[in-house]
């Protein structure tokens, strides 16, 4: 006959003054009978009351921060105590807060408490019930309090206070208040001069080094360093928070003046950086997929250390799943090339050419069409002249703008260069959108761009020539001309993984191979779709 266990019960007891403890009925004595007596009534339970005492009396229930509740929690955590009695909720917190964390306790140890007068036992399933709901009110409060901190954070930053943080290079902070530091002060001034008349922030760092201007911390700044401090709004006076600058209260170290002139250089030598960056993918912010993701310049590389080029949709990047559209990915090469020739094909095309020189005089024309066919096209002019180029199933759209396809057409005829082509200006009028046959396969691992009958005789021919190779290999050792699949291996150099998956094909169903041998064949059926589903 298995031992009963005992349940091992403590009485915690607490009262907020120490006044009058022996006579009111709330006192910790009193509290500590009714306590008592409810353990006796569940003596058919096995509770039994271990004889360590814990009052807390004279402390506020606001708080953890009580001694004798601090020893019970303990000897929970030892195993010496499986539930805690209190005469009411309160006695033991009065913030749920508190309460979920005393909870979370109990769990932890597989202990639980009783209220007394307020039928509160988490050891029945309605206790747990009830315990939910109010720990779900102590989530609610503190997503609460979350929210009003956020709230009065944004009203101080608003009203120009420097909320915490490190302050930025030139400044000390006090309550709560930026001001300029005459140490670094000026070294401040020095960066964003130099950066103007240097117009590049290695030369401000060579600079920097070669006259010992350092941090705050008596360290050399690096180039990032440099980049923050010249697009910092703290130094014109201005306060920031998520993305968001407010006037400040402390005092501006740049005039508004300098750092605008700062931040325009900052931002050419972007759109400078952007445009070397480019060369190697030169549809960089150019390429969208078709539900409008962009698509980012990525690599991989092979076995070999082979390096493969592609161009991938954001919404895959940021698993936004239900932004996915048909197409994910692309090989750099493969769009790069067609697009190439694109335009290429555009500006040789006399018909499509006289739409934007019709207003040239004749011997104009003539001189320029002339030109135009001897042109060498660079990407970095067709980058210029690519507004936008959308991928979508089956296919292509590109868009152009009319003012600046004849701003190049008149610097070609001018013998000069082509400044004027990414002037704002020039970008009002939408040209077309034109659109090629794309045609995805091998469940998105492949795109192939082209006409769609030729895609599916290209497909046709990859097909019959894995079943005809797999049926070679079957006969070939049906023969006895080779005893397995690792001498076939030797002999094609293939790997003889490879071979064994291939051979699968022997076994399709016969009328599917006399679909495909006759290319009637789905599109999207591919040789890894045969051998899953078929073989």
């Amino acid at each position: 006959m298995s031992e009963t266990k005992i349940i091992k019960c403590a009485i915690y007891t607490r009262k907020s003054s120490e006044e009058g403890l022996e006579q009111d009925f709330n006192s910790l004595q009193a509290q500590r009978e009714a306590c008592e007596a409810y353990i006796k009534s569940q003596k058919h339970e096995h509770w039994q009351l271990i004889p360590n005492e814990y009052n807390d009396g004279g402390y506020s229930g606001g708080t953890l921060e009580r001694p004798a509740l601090k020893a019970l929690l303990t000897d929970v955590s030892q195993g010496k105590v499986d539930i805690i009695v209190i005469y009411k909720i309160d006695r033991l917190t009065r913030s749920l807060m508190d309460f979920s964390k005393i909870v979370e306790i109990l769990d932890k140890d597989n202990a639980s408490f009783v209220s007394i007068t307020q039928n509160f036992n988490t050891t029945t399933s309605m206790g747990r019930l009830t315990l939910n709901m109010l720990l779900s009110f102590a989530q609610f409060e503190r997503e609460l309090t979350g929210e009003r901190f956020r709230d009065k954070y944004l009203a101080s930053k608003q009203k120009g206070m420097w909320m915490g943080g490190k302050p930025p290079m030139g400044y000390y902070r006090k309550d709560k208040k930026l001001y300029p530091c005459p140490n670094n002060m000026n070294s401040i001034k020095t960066i964003f001069d130099k950066y103007i008349e240097l117009k590049s922030i290695e030369k401000v760092k060579d600079y920097l080094d070669k006259n010992d201007i350092k941090s705050q911390n008596g360290l050399n700044l690096s180039k990032g360093n440099i980049n923050s401090i010249l697009v910092n709004r703290a130094y014109i006076g201005e306060v920031g928070h998520k993305g968001k600058w407010y006037k400040g209260l402390h005092e501006a170290i740049i005039e508004q003046g300098t750092f605008d002139k700062a931040e325009e250089i900052f931002k050419e030598n972007r759109v400078i950086r952007n445009t070397i960056s480019a060369s190697n993918s030169f549809l960089s912010g150019k390429l969208f997929d078709d539900k409008n993701n962009y698509m980012s310049p990525s690599h991989s590389r092979g076995k070999l250390g082979k390096k493969y080029r592609y161009y991938i949709s954001q919404a895959v990047i940021r698993n936004e799943n239900n932004k996915i559209g048909d197409i994910t990915k692309i090989s750099a090469n493969t769009i790069e090339i067609f697009m190439d020739k694109w335009i290429y094909d555009i500006f040789n095309d006399e018909k499509e050419l006289h739409n934007f020189i019709t207003d040239f005089p004749a011997e104009k024309q003539k001189t320029l069409l002339k030109l135009v066919k001897e042109y060498s096209f660079n990407r970095e002019i067709e980058r210029i002249l690519i507004n936008k180029v959308i991928l979508n199933k089956n296919e292509i759209k590109l868009i152009m703008y009319k003012e600046q396809i004849i701003e190049f057409l008149i610097s070609l005829y001018e013998n000069r260069k082509c400044n004027t082509l990414t002037n704002e200006l020039l970008k009002k009028e939408l040209l077309f959108n034109k659109e090629y046959k794309l045609s995805v396969v091998d469940n998105g691992a492949k795109i192939i761009i082209g006409d769609i009958k030729n895609i599916k005789q290209e497909q046709k021919e990859t097909l019959v020539k894995a079943i005809l190779t797999a049926h070679r290999w079957s006969k070939m050792l049906l023969s006895g001309e080779v005893k397995s699949i690792l001498e076939i291996s030797k002999k094609e150099h293939l790997n003889d993984s490879y071979i064994s998956h291939r051979l699968n094909l022997v076994f399709l169903p016969p009328q599917l191979t006399i679909d495909i041998l006759e290319g009637k064949q789905s599109k999207d059926l591919t040789i890894k779709t045969l051998i899953n589903k078929y073989c």
